[in-house]
Protein backbone atom coordinates (compact mmCIF):
# COMPACT_ATOMS: atom_id res chain seq x y z
CA UNK A 1 0.00 0.00 0.00
CA UNK A 2 2.79 2.44 0.90
CA UNK A 3 4.56 1.70 -2.39
CA UNK A 4 1.40 2.40 -4.37
CA UNK A 5 0.80 5.66 -2.49
CA UNK A 6 4.40 6.73 -3.07
CA UNK A 7 4.06 5.86 -6.76
CA UNK A 8 0.90 7.99 -6.90
CA UNK A 9 2.72 11.01 -5.47
CA UNK A 10 5.63 10.48 -7.88
CA UNK A 11 3.17 10.35 -10.81
CA UNK A 12 1.54 13.59 -9.67
CA UNK A 13 5.00 15.14 -9.34
CA UNK A 14 5.77 14.16 -12.93
CA UNK A 15 2.57 15.90 -14.09
CA UNK A 16 3.88 19.13 -12.56
CA UNK A 17 6.77 19.07 -15.06
CA UNK A 18 4.46 19.16 -18.10
CA UNK A 19 4.92 22.93 -18.77
CA UNK A 20 8.66 22.34 -19.20
CA UNK A 21 8.02 20.20 -22.29
CA UNK A 22 5.53 22.34 -24.19
CA UNK A 23 3.78 25.65 -24.59
CA UNK A 24 0.13 26.64 -24.18
CA UNK A 25 -1.09 23.31 -25.60
CA UNK A 26 0.78 21.34 -22.93
CA UNK A 27 -0.59 23.66 -20.26
CA UNK A 28 -4.18 23.18 -21.48
CA UNK A 29 -3.74 19.43 -21.66
CA UNK A 30 -2.10 19.33 -18.23
CA UNK A 31 -4.88 21.39 -16.66
CA UNK A 32 -7.54 19.06 -18.07
CA UNK A 33 -5.51 16.02 -16.96
CA UNK A 34 -5.36 17.35 -13.40
CA UNK A 35 -9.09 18.14 -13.44
CA UNK A 36 -9.98 14.65 -14.71
CA UNK A 37 -7.76 13.07 -12.05
CA UNK A 38 -9.44 15.15 -9.32
CA UNK A 39 -12.90 14.07 -10.49
CA UNK A 40 -11.85 10.41 -10.68
CA UNK A 41 -10.08 10.39 -7.29
CA UNK A 42 -13.02 12.13 -5.63
CA UNK A 43 -15.51 9.69 -7.13
CA UNK A 44 -13.33 6.81 -5.94
CA UNK A 45 -13.98 7.79 -2.31
CA UNK A 46 -17.67 6.92 -2.73
CA UNK A 47 -17.61 4.52 -5.65
CA UNK A 48 -14.39 2.67 -4.82
CA UNK A 49 -14.05 2.81 -1.03
CA UNK A 50 -17.78 2.53 -0.18
CA UNK A 51 -19.04 0.81 -3.31
CA UNK A 52 -21.91 3.24 -3.95
CA UNK A 53 -22.46 4.08 -7.66
CA UNK A 54 -22.64 7.87 -7.46
CA UNK A 55 -23.60 10.01 -10.46
CA UNK A 56 -23.52 13.26 -8.50
CA UNK A 57 -20.06 14.43 -9.66
CA UNK A 58 -21.51 16.76 -12.30
CA UNK A 59 -23.86 18.28 -9.72
CA UNK A 60 -21.06 19.40 -7.40
CA UNK A 61 -18.77 20.37 -10.28
CA UNK A 62 -21.45 22.73 -11.57
CA UNK A 63 -22.30 23.94 -8.08
CA UNK A 64 -18.66 24.82 -7.38
CA UNK A 65 -18.28 26.51 -10.77
CA UNK A 66 -21.33 28.75 -10.26
CA UNK A 67 -20.56 29.47 -6.61
CA UNK A 68 -17.05 30.62 -7.54
CA UNK A 69 -18.31 32.57 -10.56
CA UNK A 70 -20.92 34.46 -8.52
CA UNK A 71 -18.42 35.24 -5.74
CA UNK A 72 -15.83 36.48 -8.24
CA UNK A 73 -18.48 38.65 -9.84
CA UNK A 74 -19.15 40.20 -6.41
CA UNK A 75 -15.49 41.20 -6.16
CA UNK A 76 -14.08 38.48 -3.89
CA UNK A 77 -10.52 37.23 -4.51
CA UNK A 78 -10.10 33.98 -6.42
CA UNK A 79 -8.54 32.02 -3.53
CA UNK A 80 -11.31 33.02 -1.11
CA UNK A 81 -14.01 32.27 -3.69
CA UNK A 82 -12.66 28.76 -4.28
CA UNK A 83 -12.28 28.16 -0.55
CA UNK A 84 -15.90 29.19 0.08
CA UNK A 85 -17.05 26.95 -2.80
CA UNK A 86 -15.05 24.11 -1.24
CA UNK A 87 -16.73 24.59 2.15
CA UNK A 88 -20.21 25.07 0.63
CA UNK A 89 -19.84 21.88 -1.44
CA UNK A 90 -18.76 19.94 1.64
CA UNK A 91 -21.73 21.17 3.70
CA UNK A 92 -24.26 20.66 0.91
CA UNK A 93 -23.03 17.14 0.17
CA UNK A 94 -22.95 16.27 3.87
CA UNK A 95 -26.58 17.30 4.34
CA UNK A 96 -27.74 15.62 1.12
CA UNK A 97 -25.73 12.51 1.95
CA UNK A 98 -27.68 11.96 5.16
CA UNK A 99 -30.82 11.60 3.02
CA UNK A 100 -29.55 10.09 -0.26
CA UNK A 101 -27.19 7.54 1.26
CA UNK A 102 -30.03 5.77 3.02
CA UNK A 103 -30.75 4.40 -0.47
CA UNK A 104 -28.65 1.60 -1.90
CA UNK A 105 -27.66 0.21 -5.28
CA UNK A 106 -29.48 1.49 -8.35
CA UNK A 107 -31.90 3.50 -6.15
CA UNK A 108 -28.99 5.62 -4.94
CA UNK A 109 -27.61 5.86 -8.48
CA UNK A 110 -30.91 7.26 -9.79
CA UNK A 111 -31.23 9.68 -6.85
CA UNK A 112 -27.68 11.00 -7.35
CA UNK A 113 -28.34 11.39 -11.08
CA UNK A 114 -31.50 13.36 -10.33
CA UNK A 115 -29.44 15.74 -8.21
CA UNK A 116 -27.64 16.95 -11.34
CA UNK A 117 -30.92 17.88 -13.02
CA UNK A 118 -32.29 19.55 -9.87
CA UNK A 119 -29.27 21.85 -9.51
CA UNK A 120 -29.24 22.56 -13.25
CA UNK A 121 -32.89 23.69 -13.11
CA UNK A 122 -32.25 25.82 -10.03
CA UNK A 123 -29.38 27.59 -11.82
CA UNK A 124 -31.47 27.99 -14.97
CA UNK A 125 -34.27 29.68 -13.03
CA UNK A 126 -32.11 31.92 -10.83
CA UNK A 127 -31.51 34.34 -13.69
CA UNK A 128 -30.76 37.37 -11.48
CA UNK A 129 -27.96 35.53 -9.72
CA UNK A 130 -26.56 33.11 -12.30
CA UNK A 131 -27.68 34.52 -15.64
CA UNK A 132 -29.86 31.46 -16.26
CA UNK A 133 -29.56 29.86 -19.66
CA UNK A 134 -27.57 32.84 -20.96
CA UNK A 135 -24.64 31.78 -18.82
CA UNK A 136 -22.36 33.69 -16.50
CA UNK A 137 -19.40 35.86 -17.50
CA UNK A 138 -16.52 35.72 -15.02
CA UNK A 139 -14.15 38.69 -14.75
CA UNK A 140 -10.62 38.28 -16.09
CA UNK A 141 -7.60 38.59 -13.84
CA UNK A 142 -6.21 42.09 -14.32
CA UNK A 143 -2.83 42.44 -15.98
CA UNK A 144 -2.18 38.75 -16.73
CA UNK A 145 -1.10 37.56 -20.16
CA UNK A 146 -2.38 34.46 -21.93
CA UNK A 147 0.63 32.28 -21.09
CA UNK A 148 0.86 33.52 -17.50
CA UNK A 149 -2.87 32.91 -17.07
CA UNK A 150 -2.58 29.35 -18.43
CA UNK A 151 0.43 28.60 -16.21
CA UNK A 152 -1.33 29.92 -13.12
CA UNK A 153 -4.45 27.81 -13.61
CA UNK A 154 -2.41 24.71 -14.44
CA UNK A 155 -0.55 24.91 -11.15
CA UNK A 156 -3.75 25.82 -9.29
CA UNK A 157 -5.43 22.68 -10.62
CA UNK A 158 -2.27 20.64 -9.97
CA UNK A 159 -2.14 21.85 -6.34
CA UNK A 160 -5.76 20.82 -5.91
CA UNK A 161 -4.95 17.41 -7.41
CA UNK A 162 -2.12 16.97 -4.90
CA UNK A 163 -4.46 17.94 -2.04
CA UNK A 164 -7.07 15.49 -3.33
CA UNK A 165 -4.51 12.67 -3.53
CA UNK A 166 -3.30 13.38 0.02
CA UNK A 167 -6.91 13.33 1.23
CA UNK A 168 -7.58 9.99 -0.47
CA UNK A 169 -4.37 8.49 0.96
CA UNK A 170 -5.24 9.78 4.44
CA UNK A 171 -8.77 8.35 4.21
CA UNK A 172 -7.53 4.97 2.99
CA UNK A 173 -5.14 4.68 5.97
CA UNK A 174 -7.51 6.01 8.64
CA UNK A 175 -10.35 4.69 10.78
CA UNK A 176 -12.74 6.26 8.28
CA UNK A 177 -11.23 4.19 5.47
CA UNK A 178 -11.50 1.01 7.55
CA UNK A 179 -15.15 1.80 8.26
CA UNK A 180 -15.86 2.45 4.58
CA UNK A 181 -14.24 -0.88 3.68
CA UNK A 182 -16.49 -2.63 6.23
CA UNK A 183 -19.54 -0.95 4.70
CA UNK A 184 -18.46 -2.03 1.22
CA UNK A 185 -18.03 -5.63 2.33
CA UNK A 186 -21.28 -5.96 4.30
CA UNK A 187 -23.19 -2.86 5.36
CA UNK A 188 -25.77 -4.80 7.37
CA UNK A 189 -23.06 -6.50 9.41
CA UNK A 190 -21.28 -3.17 9.92
CA UNK A 191 -24.49 -1.69 11.35
CA UNK A 192 -24.94 -4.68 13.63
CA UNK A 193 -21.51 -4.24 15.24
CA UNK A 194 -22.25 -0.58 16.01
CA UNK A 195 -20.71 1.25 13.04
CA UNK A 196 -22.60 4.45 12.21
CA UNK A 197 -22.73 3.73 8.48
CA UNK A 198 -24.86 6.79 7.66
CA UNK A 199 -22.30 9.12 9.25
CA UNK A 200 -19.35 7.37 7.57
CA UNK A 201 -21.03 7.44 4.15
CA UNK A 202 -22.06 11.08 4.53
CA UNK A 203 -18.50 12.13 5.42
CA UNK A 204 -17.17 10.20 2.41
CA UNK A 205 -19.80 11.79 0.16
CA UNK A 206 -18.92 15.26 1.45
CA UNK A 207 -15.18 14.68 0.97
CA UNK A 208 -15.77 13.49 -2.58
CA UNK A 209 -17.91 16.56 -3.33
CA UNK A 210 -15.80 19.39 -1.89
CA UNK A 211 -12.73 18.75 -4.06
CA UNK A 212 -14.96 18.41 -7.13
CA UNK A 213 -16.60 21.74 -6.22
CA UNK A 214 -13.19 23.40 -5.91
CA UNK A 215 -12.18 21.94 -9.30
CA UNK A 216 -15.36 23.39 -10.79
CA UNK A 217 -14.42 26.78 -9.31
CA UNK A 218 -10.93 26.72 -10.82
CA UNK A 219 -12.40 25.60 -14.15
CA UNK A 220 -14.90 28.49 -14.13
CA UNK A 221 -12.18 31.05 -13.42
CA UNK A 222 -10.00 29.46 -16.11
CA UNK A 223 -12.53 29.56 -18.96
CA UNK A 224 -14.10 32.90 -17.84
CA UNK A 225 -17.58 31.87 -19.02
CA UNK A 226 -19.89 29.08 -17.90
CA UNK A 227 -23.44 27.99 -18.66
CA UNK A 228 -25.62 25.23 -17.16
CA UNK A 229 -25.29 22.88 -20.14
CA UNK A 230 -21.50 23.03 -19.83
CA UNK A 231 -20.75 22.62 -16.12
CA UNK A 232 -23.75 20.39 -15.36
CA UNK A 233 -22.95 18.08 -18.28
CA UNK A 234 -23.78 14.49 -17.30
CA UNK A 235 -20.46 13.41 -18.86
CA UNK A 236 -18.75 14.88 -15.78
CA UNK A 237 -20.53 12.14 -13.84
CA UNK A 238 -19.86 9.35 -16.34
CA UNK A 239 -16.22 10.06 -17.17
CA UNK A 240 -14.86 9.59 -13.61
CA UNK A 241 -16.55 6.18 -13.41
CA UNK A 242 -14.99 5.12 -16.72
CA UNK A 243 -11.57 6.42 -15.60
CA UNK A 244 -11.79 4.51 -12.33
CA UNK A 245 -12.78 1.30 -14.11
CA UNK A 246 -9.99 1.72 -16.66
CA UNK A 247 -7.36 2.31 -13.98
CA UNK A 248 -8.54 0.00 -11.24
CA UNK A 249 -11.53 0.52 -8.97
CA UNK A 250 -10.56 1.40 -5.41
CA UNK A 251 -6.88 2.06 -6.17
CA UNK A 252 -5.88 5.78 -6.09
CA UNK A 253 -2.85 5.10 -8.30
CA UNK A 254 -4.98 3.12 -10.75
CA UNK A 255 -7.65 5.83 -10.83
CA UNK A 256 -5.17 8.60 -11.69
CA UNK A 257 -3.55 6.36 -14.31
CA UNK A 258 -7.01 5.68 -15.76
CA UNK A 259 -7.72 9.41 -15.93
CA UNK A 260 -4.49 10.05 -17.84
CA UNK A 261 -5.16 7.14 -20.20
CA UNK A 262 -8.70 8.34 -20.84
CA UNK A 263 -7.48 11.86 -21.66
CA UNK A 264 -4.82 10.46 -24.02
CA UNK A 265 -7.42 8.34 -25.84
CA UNK A 266 -9.84 11.26 -25.97
CA UNK A 267 -7.22 13.59 -27.42
CA UNK A 268 -5.94 11.12 -30.04
CA UNK A 269 -9.44 10.10 -31.14
CA UNK A 270 -10.63 13.72 -31.29
CA UNK A 271 -7.68 14.69 -33.51
CA UNK A 272 -7.96 11.81 -35.96
CA UNK A 273 -11.67 10.92 -36.00
CA UNK A 274 -13.40 14.21 -35.30
CA UNK A 275 -16.60 13.22 -37.14
CA UNK A 276 -17.07 9.93 -35.29
CA UNK A 277 -14.90 10.55 -32.23
CA UNK A 278 -17.57 9.59 -29.69
CA UNK A 279 -18.18 6.21 -31.32
CA UNK A 280 -14.49 5.39 -31.73
CA UNK A 281 -13.72 6.44 -28.15
CA UNK A 282 -16.60 4.32 -26.87
CA UNK A 283 -15.39 1.23 -28.76
CA UNK A 284 -11.83 1.66 -27.41
CA UNK A 285 -13.09 2.01 -23.83
CA UNK A 286 -15.30 -1.09 -24.14
CA UNK A 287 -12.38 -3.09 -25.55
CA UNK A 288 -10.12 -1.99 -22.69
CA UNK A 289 -12.73 -2.92 -20.08
CA UNK A 290 -13.32 -6.30 -21.74
CA UNK A 291 -9.67 -7.31 -21.96
CA UNK A 292 -8.54 -5.57 -18.76
CA UNK A 293 -11.55 -5.88 -16.42
CA UNK A 294 -9.60 -5.00 -13.26
CA UNK A 295 -7.93 -1.94 -14.77
CA UNK A 296 -4.36 -0.89 -15.39
CA UNK A 297 -3.38 -1.58 -11.79
CA UNK A 298 -3.81 -5.32 -12.41
CA UNK A 299 -1.66 -5.39 -15.55
CA UNK A 300 1.69 -6.09 -13.90
CA UNK A 301 0.24 -8.82 -11.71
CA UNK A 302 -1.28 -10.53 -14.73
CA UNK A 303 2.04 -10.38 -16.55
CA UNK A 304 3.87 -11.87 -13.57
CA UNK A 305 1.29 -14.67 -13.31
CA UNK A 306 1.71 -15.54 -16.98
CA UNK A 307 5.49 -15.65 -16.61
CA UNK A 308 5.19 -17.88 -13.55
CA UNK A 309 2.88 -20.26 -15.39
CA UNK A 310 5.26 -20.34 -18.35
CA UNK A 311 8.18 -21.22 -16.08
Amino acid sequence: MMRLNLALLVLIGCIAALPLFGGPYALRLGTIACMYAILALSWNVVGGFVGYPSFATAAFFGFGAYATGVLLGDGLPLALSILLSFVASFLLAGVLGIVLLRLRGHYFAIASLSLVEVLRELVNNATDLTGGGMGLNIPLAAGSGVLADATFFFYAMWALLLATALMVIAVSMSKLGFGLACIRQNETAADMVGLNSTLYKSVAFALSACFVGAAGGIYAAWVHYIDPSDVFDILYSVKPIVMALMGGLGSPLGVVSGALLYLALEEVVWRNYIQIHSGVLGVLIVMLLLFLPHGLISLRWRMLWRKARHV
